[in-house]
């Protein structure tokens, strides 16, 4: 089994690390309403996934949420 014969440096440690960091999604075009959504996910905006309507969206009315 193997184990470090040393400790490694935090500097090294970094340098192994530096390819590890999370970027953003990458976004396609919706279809249907031409929105930028995740691909292979249905759309926040429309509800449209793969050419129907896959989850029924209700228009957000104005000052909803809010006191």
């Amino acid at each position: 089994m193997g184990v470090p014969k040393r400790k490694v440096s935090k500097a090294r440690q970094g340098e192994r690390r530096a390819h590890l960091a999370i970027g953003a999604p990458p976004l396609v075009e919706c279809d249907h309403c031409h929105e930028l959504k995740r691909a292979h996910h249905v759309c926040p905006t429309c509800g449209y996934y793969n050419g129907r309507e896959a989850v029924s969206v209700e228009p957000a009315t104005p000052g909803e949420g809010q006191r």
